[in-house]
C-alpha cells in the first residue's frame, strides 16, 4: 500500500492536471488535507513539499500553497490544422523534465558563477564539453577556438558585420537560402550576390568564378539538409568547396543547424576537409531541443577569434550562463545523445511518410525531392500555379505552407516553390496534407486546360 503522503501527492497532481485546480489557484490548506485524508499535519506538509520540489506548486508564507502548472491546452495547434510551415521543434517531445534536472544540478554545482558576468566566449567548462561533442561530427577544435553564442542567428549577424582578414566585403549566398541570413544581410546593408543551388548541389565552376572575380568575404552555405531545399551536398562537393576557399582566400560559413539529425554517419562537414583554416563552423541546438535556451556554438579560425570575441562582447557581454551550465551537464551525462537519437528516428519516419505521400499523391507536373533525413523538402510547382495562390487556397483548408520566394535575394530569379516541414505533423497528417495539395494542383491544371472566358482563378 502506498504511503499516505504519496496518496495525497497523487490526488493533488490529478486535481491540477485535470483542471479542477487552475494554474495560480489555491490548494486546500494543510489542515483541510490532514482532515480529508485522516493523517497528521506533518504527512500533509511532506506531500506538499514533494509537490513543490516537482515545481507543481509554490508556497506563500501565511497565505498557503498555489498551483503553478500551466494549462495543457496552451500553445496546442487547433484541431484539424496541418502545419507544414513551422520550423520550430516539436513541443510534444522536448526534454523538459530532463533539462530541468540539469538546471537544478547546474545551480548546485556552479551557483557562485552563474549570476555574475561571464566570459563573452562562453562558460569554459561548456566549451571543454563542446570540444568532445563536436569531435563526434569530425569538427576538431580546442576550447579557445569555440565561442558560445545566443543562437546561431547571433553568430551569423556578427560574422556578417565584422571585418575579415582577407579584407573583402561581398557575401556569397546560395539561392535559395535560409531566410534569417537574408534578413540580416538586408538589415545591415551588406552587399550580397547569389549562386543557384538545386537538388543536385551547385555548379562548382560558377563557384570558382565568383571566388576569383567578386571580392568574396565569405560564402554562406547550409551543406546538410538545406533550408528550404532539404537536400545535402555530397562529400566530393564539400571537398571542392574547401579547396576553392583555400585557393582564393575566401572564408566559408558552414551553417550545420541539423548536424544531430544526420542519418549517414559518414557525412562529414566541410570543416573536416579544411586544411587552411578558412571555415567557420556554426552548430545550433535549437532544432532538436528547447530553442528558447538560445544557445549555439561557433568554431572559428584563430585569425578570426579575437575580432569575433570583441564583437560578441559588444553585443551582449555573454550568453545566458545558467543555460550554458545546464547544457554542459545535459551533454556530459548522455541525455542529449539519447534525446537526439529519438528525434532523429522520429523525423526520419516522418520524412519517409512524406516521400511516400509525394510519390503517390502528387501529379507528375510537380517536382519534389525528399531526403532520407532532415525536416524540410521543397515542392516546385508548374509556372501556371503561383506558389502564393496555392498557399492561400490550402490555408482555407487548414493546411499551412511557406512559399520559398522569401528565401531569395530580391534581384535573383526565384523558384515557384513551397517549403514543406514535417516538424509539427504526424504520418496521418502528412498523407492528408499532401493529398489536399495534390487535389488542388490537379484541379488547377485541369482548369488551365479547359477553355475559359474569364481570367479569374476558381479556387474552391
Amino acid at each position: 500500500m502506498d504511503k499516505k503522503y504519496e496518496i495525497i501527492k497523487g490526488f493533488i497532481q490529478d486535481q491540477i492536471r485535470s483542471g479542477k485546480i487552475k494554474a495560480g489557484g489555491k490548494l486546500p490548506s494543510i489542515r483541510e488535507i490532514s482532515n480529508q485524508f485522516a493523517c497528521s499535519k506533518n504527512t500533509a506538509i511532506r506531500a506538499y513539499d514533494e509537490l513543490e520540489k516537482d515545481h507543481l506548486i509554490y508556497s506563500v508564507p501565511k497565505s498557503g500553497y498555489f498551483a503553478v502548472l500551466r494549462s495543457s491546452t496552451i500553445n496546442h495547434q487547433p484541431s484539424g490544422l496541418i502545419d507544414f510551415s513551422s520550423a520550430s521543434p516539436d513541443p510534444d517531445v522536448m526534454p523538459y523534465e530532463d533539462f530541468q534536472h540539469c538546471l537544478n544540478r547546474a545551480i548546485e554545482l556552479y551557483q557562485d558563477q552563474l549570476f555574475s558576468y561571464s566570459d563573452p566566449q562562453g562558460f569554459f567548462s561548456l566549451r571543454m564539453e563542446l570540444e568532445k561533442h563536436l569531435a563526434r561530427s569530425q569538427v576538431f577544435a580546442k576550447p579557445e577556438q569555440i565561442c558560445v553564442v545566443s543562437g546561431s542567428q547571433q553568430a551569423l549577424h556578427l560574422l556578417t558585420v565584422m571585418p575579415f582578414p582577407n579584407g573583402k566585403s561581398t557575401i556569397l549566398v546560395e539561392q535559395p537560402t535560409y531566410y534569417g541570413m537574408l534578413r540580416t544581410i538586408n538589415l545591415l546593408g551588406v552587399t550580397a550576390i547569389g549562386i543557384r543551388r538545386t537538388k543536385d548541389g551547385i555548379d562548382l565552376e560558377e563557384l570558382e568564378r565568383h571566388f576569383r572575380s567578386n571580392h568574396i568575404k565569405f560564402f554562406y552555405t547550409v551543406p546538410r539538409y538545406h533550408n528550404p531545399l532539404g537536400t545535402s551536398y555530397n562529400q566530393e562537393q564539400k571537398k571542392q568547396i574547401a579547396r576553392l576557399a583555400e585557393k582564393y582566400d575566401v572564408y566559408i560559413v558552414e551553417d550545420d543547424y541539423l548536424a544531430d539529425l544526420e542519418i549517414n554517419p559518414k557525412a562529414d562537414p566541410i570543416y573536416s576537409y579544411d586544411l587552411s583554416a578558412h571555415t567557420i563552423y556554426v552548430k545550433s541546438f535549437s532544432k532538436v531541443m528547447l530553442p528558447g535556451l538560445r544557445l549555439a556554438a561557433a568554431v572559428l579560425p584563430r585569425s578570426l577569434m579575437e575580432t569575433f570575441r570583441l564583437f560578441k562582447a559588444s553585443c551582449d557581454l555573454s550568453s545566458p550562463v545558467l543555460s550554458q551550465a545546464a547544457l554542459e551537464i545535459y551533454l556530459n551525462c548522455g541525455m542529449f545523445y539519447r534525446h537526439t537519437a529519438y528525434m532523429r528516428e522520429r523525423y526520419r519516419i516522418r520524412m519517409e511518410a512524406l516521400r511516400n505521400a509525394c510519390n503517390h499523391l502528387l501529379p507528375p507536373e510537380i517536382d519534389v525531392n525528399v531526403s532520407e533525413g532532415g525536416i524540410f523538402a521543397q515542392i516546385i510547382l508548374p509556372d501556371q500555379i503561383p506558389a502564393m495562390d496555392l498557399t492561400t487556397a490550402l490555408k482555407q483548408q487548414n493546411v499551412l505552407m511557406m512559399p520559398t520566394d522569401l528565401c531569395f535575394l530580391q534581384t535573383f530569379p526565384k523558384d515557384n516553390g513551397i517549403r514543406i516541414s514535417i516538424i509539427h505533423t504526424n504520418e496521418a497528417q502528412i498523407e492528408s496534407g499532401i493529398r489536399l495539395i495534390g487535389k488542388a494542383t490537379e484541379k488547377h491544371l485541369l482548369h488551365q486546360k479547359t477553355p475559359q472566358t474569364t481570367s479569374v482563378i476558381d479556387w474552391v
